[in-house]
């Protein structure tokens, strides 16, 4: 068949541009440290404000969701996007920290709204055998947002070896691009309209009540599923302060940390879509899949911070910044693809989490939930981890903390893996809401 706007591909690539406009380019400035400020400080608040509102509203944006549906959920979540980025513009010009944490908070409202309909789309909108492949579709698109944005501001600050602040024309740049993403979201396709090539529709359910949708999102606290899966998703953002803010934003010059982060940023490109690829295979069952994912993000994550934890042993807070640059040769290369296979475990990390949830259901209502529930935690862990990052905790004990948790994960993941089915079992997938309110659209 043709181009169709409301296939589910088509869909789930929209919503990934959308990413790659907004979360893409502010993953860019805040991996950039502090948001490309000087004084990190105030950034690294900004950041504990938003995940603190992003682990509150992500766990209502399920409800909000399955009530204004993904076009409306995704275009305020992209404003507030925008809302960022243009109080790190003013910043420069006023030095008014109090605008930019209050921003902070408010884009932690509307990342929980976006990524909650990103993640019910991604996960319920392709069939069972192809949400692997759906998951690296949309993580490779919304990544090469951050590539794009890092690319920007590399060839901006090119001559910059000290450290100084993004200048206004980085800002203008990324504020603009994540209008477009802004605009892109009002195109977006009713659930409803979405059909597979053979006509199949996707599975929703009726909005019933704000007090039955309530309730359903308060059952997930009782669901076993979610439950073993609270410490893979607390440690999934958990480390971002740690590298962002630490490794790139403390140890190297202000270029060639965005040299770095083009290269983060694509190692996820390749990471997600490659062991997407995997956890899609059907020569086996799909337990035998999720076991041999696990597995492999257990010996990369393992291997990646052993390393890491050695590379720490090289600075600490009480130094001078080092602002190591990367005409420095040799020296640089080994920090560097420490870094970049950072980002490659991120990438699979992630990956893994959302091809687990959506094997336990096919139904964009149910999946929502998960994907609110899934951002709550994770934005509870990205707010403590940045705020022990901002009151000046020892790098090595944020190194190490940041491998304790994802070692914590594994035993939470295997439990569910080992019984995870080949097919979604219908009368598992939603035992929130009653049989009669699920309908075929």
């Amino acid at each position: 068949m043709g181009f169709r706007w409301n296939s589910p591909l088509c869909q789930v690539i929209a919503v990934g541009v959308i990413c790659f406009c907004c979360p893409g380019m502010f993953n860019a400035l805040n991996s950039l440290g502090g948001g490309g400020q000087v004084d990190s400080k105030v950034g690294q608040n900004a950041n504990v404000a938003l995940y603190t509102c992003f682990a509150i509203f992500g766990l209502l944006s399920g409800a909000i969701h399955n009530k204004l549906g993904p076009k409306w959920t995704i275009f305020i979540g992209c404003a507030c996007y925008m809302l960022y980025a243009g109080s790190l513009l003013c910043y420069n010009h006023t030095k008014n920290g109090a605008f930019t944490i209050a921003s902070g908070g408010i884009l932690g409202i509307g990342a929980g709204m976006l990524w909650t309909a990103q993640g019910a789309m991604m996960m319920a909108y392709p069939r069972e055998q192809d949400k692997g492949k759906f998951i690296g579709y949309f993580w490779a698109i919304f990544n090469m947002g951050a590539v794009l944005g890092s690319v920007i501001a590399f060839g901006i600050n090119f001559n910059l070896t000290e450290a100084k602040s993004l200048g206004d024309s980085t800002y203008i740049v990324f504020l603009t691009i994540m209008g477009v993403g802004t605009l892109i979201a009002l195109s977006l396709a009713p659930p409803t309209s979405v059909t597979h090539s053979n006509g199949d529709k996707i599975q929703i359910q009726k909005f019933p009540t704000w007090t039955g949708e309530i309730k359903a999102i308060l059952r997930l606290f009782l669901d076993w599923r979610m439950l073993v899966l609270v410490p893979m998703f607390l440690s999934s953002n958990w480390f971002y302060s740690y590298q962002f803010s630490t490794v790139n934003g403390r140890y190297f010059s202000i270029r060639t940390q965005s040299l770095n982060n083009i290269l983060y940023w694509a190692s996820q490109i390749g990471g997600s879509y490659s062991f997407a690829r995997v956890l899609d295979f059907q020569g086996v069952n799909r337990r035998t899949r999720a076991l041999w994912g696990l597995t492999i993000i257990t010996c990369f994550f393992i291997a990646t911070w052993i390393g890491g934890i050695f590379f720490q042993r090289t600075f600490n807070i009480s130094e001078p910044k080092p602002n190591h640059d990367f005409n420095e040769g040799a020296s640089y290369v080994g920090p560097l693809f420490l870094y970049m296979f950072y980002g490659l475990n991120d990438a699979a990390w992630q990956t893994f989490i959302y091809w687990l949830m959506g094997a336990m259901s096919n139904d964009a209502t149910v999946l929502s939930r998960y994907a609110g529930f899934y951002k709550c935690v994770q934005s509870c862990g990205a707010a403590v981890s940045w705020r022990i990052n901002a009151v000046g905790t020892p790098y090595m004990t944020e190194a190490i903390i940041c491998f304790a948790l994802l070692g914590a994960s594994i035993p939470g993941a295997l439990y569910l893996a080992l019984r995870i089915k080949d097919h979604t079992d219908e009368t598992e997938e939603d035992f929130t809401m009653d049989k009669d309110s699920k309908i075929e659209c």
